[in-house]
């Protein structure tokens, strides 16, 4: 019984490992977020919400943007999962988003992009913001 539990720690334990994804690298991520620069930005809404401050904030949760009624209703945190979810496929994740932009396939591009905005957070850029 104790090996059994044992081997299912570490089982789960492993497909924790594969569950997180590659590790990003914030110095590519902010060639990725140039992609971004469409519309949104960090400090400010443009055609998209601001950045600063997205990780752990609730989707849709930005005081006067006008999100679409999908965004604002689908109770998303943006953590590192819900991150990767929704830049692979923005309309798969949140059927119904405004955000028409087709996805970023590669893992590693959106582990990239997800590492500089969680370091971009700490800029003085947003810290302003606070």
């Amino acid at each position: 019984m104790i090996m059994r539990l044992a081997l299912g720690a570490g089982l789960l334990s492993g497909a924790s490992l594969c569950v997180a994804g590659p590790a990003g690298d914030a110095v590519r991520g902010a060639t990725v977020y140039e992609r971004c620069l469409a519309c949104h930005a960090l400090a400010y809404d443009r055609t998209g919400p601001r950045h600063c401050g997205l990780l752990g904030r609730k989707a849709g949760s930005v005081p006067g943007f006008p999100y679409s009624p999908a965004m604002r209703a689908s109770g998303l945190v943006w953590d590192q999962a819900a991150l990767d979810a929704f830049l692979r496929s923005p309309m798969d994740s949140v059927p119904g988003t405004s955000m028409g932009y087709a996805g970023i396939p590669d893992p590693q591009e959106r582990a990239d992009l997800i590492a500089w905005l969680r370091q971009a957070d700490s800029s003085p850029e947003c810290k302003a913001r606070k």
